[in-house]
């Protein structure tokens, strides 16, 4: 065998191995890439939650008689199975134990079965680049934040401490109201400067996957909340509008679309201490949500259906509140009210403010004690019924 034999050998095997190598290297890039895109794909709110509601499905649907189980452990398989499905019901009318409890579980099957963990769950909710948070990530983690020291106590404590219930100027708007911009928000998620545990991250992405499951979509932490009341789709454009306009002012809608004009799906209230207060920072996306949130939320003891032949619904939930739904064509858009008698918290000298103020809690005194005929005159949230409540449990 030549040397010119040997070297064409030599470099066939070269050229063999180098295409063998060149396979290989771009199947392993391949593979890497479809693995980061499944996890990409892996992480995310949507399939977390789908993967949420498959799993509950199964564990409230499964035929515990055909496992083969032992008598003990069918006994404790079956007071599980009816616990979360009592739970799972319970949850929707408001009561926060069940609530509690569906998070807890929804926790477990996240860490223990998803495999969600630090290096995955920002694929969630970014945590550690605020600058991609949104207006309602921040406010999330500031009212899980809040909610750790002071309960449910922790958004009168948070508008207590930025005065976030005072009148403020919006731009494009002439008179000044009561408003919590997302600017504001922003600005308070700097100052507090919070750094979450891994588990902290966790219970900000249950809490998500749970108001779009089973909860009230973006208010469903705020209803909670140790305040006067909450309401939604009471203000802003209807569907039925901007489908008249798209046909007739095409400029309009793309300022609509810009959100430089709210829509009624934008429109969130709370009643705090007698002031209406828009949250302009939250919204819930789209019509459909909030009409998922307002066939929901009054169901408690089945008070019939909400239909379009009986357009409104007046009941309460399971916490004492007051619930109202209105829906199409009883009026323009789907919209509730939710009133919160908190008659505990009542007092004189919350409720009266102002100059002479002490004049006015003396003269009510002594009308109430006197057993006088009273009438409490105002508009809507200025504090009647507590007023009423206040009086005659302190000083009757």
């Amino acid at each position: 065998m030549t040397l010119t034999n040997i070297g064409l050998m030599l470099l066939v095997v070269i050229i063999a191995v180098f295409a063998v190598y060149t396979r290989l290297k771009k199947k392993q890039n391949a593979q890497t890439e479809n693995v980061l895109n499944v996890d990409d794909k892996t992480y995310t709110l949507d399939v977390m939650k789908a993967f949420i509601k498959k799993r509950l499905d199964e564990i409230t649907k499964v035929n515990l008689y055909d496992i083969g189980l032992s008598e003990e452990e069918l006994k404790r398989r079956k007071n599980k199975k009816y616990e979360l499905k009592k739970a799972l019901k319970g949850c929707t009318y408001g009561d926060v134990n069940d609530k509690k409890y569906v998070k807890e579980l929804i926790y477990d099957l996240l860490s223990q079965e998803y495999g969600v963990d630090e290096t995955n769950i920002s694929k969630a909710i970014p945590f550690d680049i605020p600058s991609l948070l949104t207006s309602q990530d921040k406010f999330d983690i500031l009212i899980y934040t809040y909610k750790k020291e002071f309960g449910y106590e922790a958004l009168a404590e948070m508008i207590k401490k930025y005065n976030l219930d005072v009148l403020k100027y919006v731009e494009g708007e002439a008179k000044p109201s009561y408003v919590i911009t997302e600017q504001e928000i922003n600005d308070i998620y700097e100052k507090e400067n919070i750094t979450l545990s891994f588990a902290d991250k966790l219970s900000v992405v249950v809490q998500r996957i749970y108001q779009y499951y089973k909860g009230y979509s973006s208010i469903d932490e705020i209803r909670d909340m140790n305040i006067d009341g909450v309401s939604g789709g009471v203000s802003g454009l209807p569907e039925s509008f901007l489908s008249q306009v798209a046909q007739t002012d095409g400029d309009y809608l793309s300022q609509i679309a810009e959100h430089k004009v709210p829509r009624a799906c934008d429109s969130i209230w709370i009643m705090f201490r007698g002031k209406s207060i828009r949250l302009a920072f939250l919204s819930f996306g789209t019509e459909a949500e909030l009409k998922r949130v307002c066939q929901n939320i009054y169901k408690y003891n089945n008070p019939g259906q909400l239909s379009d032949t009986n357009g409104y619904k007046i009941n309460e939930m399971k916490d004492g509140s007051r619930v109202v739904v209105v829906r199409p064509s009883m009026s323009e858009t789907w919209a509730f009210f939710v009133r919160k008698f908190d008659v505990q918290r009542a007092a004189l000298e919350q409720i009266v403010h102002g100059p002479g103020k002490e004049n006015a809690i003396d003269l009510l005194k002594y009308l109430v004690k006197g057993a006088r005929i009273i009438s409490l005159t105002g508009e809507q949230g200025c504090r009647k019924n507590n007023n009423a409540y206040g009086y005659d449990r302190k000083y009757i």
